[in-house]
């Protein structure tokens, strides 16, 4: 018996106009392109909602930006706009920037169509059939949007199936069914869901869901379940409120769970949503399902020995799906696999006894509240094993203070030849009042002082504020009146003035033994 193919489900992305509700979010035409781009030919999805027509003359100059890419690459079919049952002027303005399909907003409850509109349901039909028909004389197909539909299926059923029968009657490609508020729950939804699409099984319906309640991406897999053929989505979640479904979230969960596939590259998903929250502005959290920064990252370290011994912890959404990689979090839960698995990434090898002390190293700055990545691991072995334990010039402390437009004051205290010294500078910075401070105590102990040459820090890729800082400072050294050397120190903290302060401390170190 041949195998039944798997139905092909529809991706609408409206990330550039339903997605563009969400409040201090708005997009300059150059990004709305990019955006556009990346949806259409590497994402992949079906069909673009890209705006509102007559909103403003920025969003026909986006429209218009977006349009003349679109000729050229013959992709002008697959975007659409938010059209208004106002007898042609919506499709006027589809026509004047080249769009040739509008989503047409109609009222899906009776409230909505007579307290809002303050009509009858036989004087809206008559509107919205004046408006379809304008539409097709002018050569642009319509969708219907059914504004409300959740509570008009739960409130005015009669009115719905009234209009659903109607829009019947005219040259209609798609119904779309929001729910506008977010108040259905997934068993509502395939419940009334189930209703419509079994009542009129030739006709095309979507589903567009908010995320009111956390429950968007489930009613739109409730939705698929039930029989649609299209489900809405935004980039990130975007959109009013607490926004709509969100496309990676969407196109995971469905794929996984329901006989159906969709033609979207889900190793362009990650691309898309960095592209969204760079324009946006709008940070995703961290564990953010599918996109978030630590949702393939594993920090029990029992998960990296199950890793380590055959995937004993993996689940179907694998890194390399999403073209991402798993990271193993170094801390105070960690354990030997989470280092040995980061260690393996990176090509280093340690001895067992060496993987123990920086284990216990990274132990230690976990219970500090301090992360080190895979990234800062070459910087703290650096540290670690580069600098003897029995060191003859010891800081015993060092407090900075820095206030804004004053000078930074620095107090520190040194221990040599046992000797304990205090010393108090100020200074432009904390590192010069450091500097300062620690000059006078050399002084006292007879130490030469070299001559700073360079001063580079760098971070790790990604540029965390809390990432691990390395201060590489190179040194002038005079060892006799004729003859000088240079030394570079390095210091590894989390604080950068830290940092340079035990690449000094160091430095002193090497020229007095």
């Amino acid at each position: 018996m041949k195998k039944e193919e798997k139905q092909t489900i529809e991706i609408m992305d409206t990330t550039l106009r339903d997605g563009e509700q969400m409040q201090n979010v708005s997009y300059t035409p150059e990004e709305k392109l990019t955006i556009s781009k990346i949806l259409l030919t590497e994402v992949k999805v079906d069909r673009l909602e890209v705006t509102s027509a007559r909103v403003s003359e920025g969003e026909k100059k986006s429209v218009l930006k977006m349009l003349d890419w679109a000729k050229e690459v013959d992709l002008v079919d697959r975007f659409e706009i938010l059209g208004f049952v106002d007898k042609g002027k919506s499709v006027d303005w589809a026509k004047l920037v080249g769009i040739k399909r509008i989503n047409l907003l109609t009222k899906g409850s009776l409230k909505h169509c007579t307290e809002q509109l303050k009509k009858t349901p036989e004087q809206h039909t008559q509107d919205i059939r004046e408006t379809i028909l304008y539409a097709t004389d002018k050569g642009i197909d319509v969708n219907i949007y059914l504004e409300d539909f959740s509570n008009g299926i739960k409130t005015s059923p009669d009115y719905v199936y009234y209009l659903i029968d109607f829009l019947l009657t005219l040259p209609v490609k798609r119904i779309m069914l929001p729910d506008t508020l977010g108040i259905f729950n997934p068993f509502e939804t395939y419940d009334y869901v189930s209703a419509v699409v079994n009542k009129y099984p030739k006709m095309h319906f979507d589903f567009h869901s908010h995320n009111d309640y956390g429950l968007g991406t489930a009613n739109a897999m409730a939705a698929v379940k039930a029989g649609v053929k299209g489900v809405h989505v935004t980039v990130n979640g975007m959109g009013e409120r607490a926004g709509n479904s969100p496309l990676d979230e969407v196109v995971a969960s469905i794929k996984d769970f329901l006989p159906v596939s969709f033609n979207i590259d889900e190793k362009k998903l990650h691309k898309i949503s960095s592209y969204v929250e760079m324009f946006s502005g709008i940070r995703m959290a961290n564990n953010k399902p599918i996109y978030g920064k630590n949702v393939f990252t594993q920090t029990a370290g029992i998960h990296a020995d199950g890793d380590k011994k055959g995937s004993l912890y993996g689940n179907k959404l694998l890194p390399k799906r999403f073209d991402r990689k798993r990271k193993y979090a170094l801390g105070k839960l960690s354990g030997k696999a989470n280092l040995e698995m980061s260690l393996k990434e990176l090509s280093i090898e340690l001895t067992e006894e060496e993987k123990k002390i920086l284990l216990q190293k990274i132990i230690e700055l976990g219970d500090k509240k301090e992360v080190v990545t895979t990234e800062d691991l070459p910087y703290l072995i650096s540290d670690i094993f580069e600098t003897p334990e029995d060191i003859p010039f010891k800081l015993l402390h060092c407090s900075i203070n820095s206030t804004y437009e004053l000078k930074s004051v620095a107090a520190v205290q040194c221990a040599y030849q046992d000797k304990t010294v205090d010393a108090y500078a100020s200074g432009d910075g904390g590192y010069n009042a450091f500097m300062n401070a620690l000059q006078q105590i050399l002084t006292q102990f007879d130490i030469p002082v070299p001559q700073l040459l360079d001063y580079e820090v760098t971070i790790p890729p990604g540029g965390k504020t809390d990432a691990l800082v390395q201060a590489a400072i190179s040194w002038k050294v005079q060892q006799k009146k004729d003859h000088s050397t240079i030394i570079t120190t390095r210091g590894v903290n989390s604080d950068q003035n830290m940092a340079a302060i035990e690449a000094t401390v160091k430095m002193i170190n090497m020229i007095i033994s």
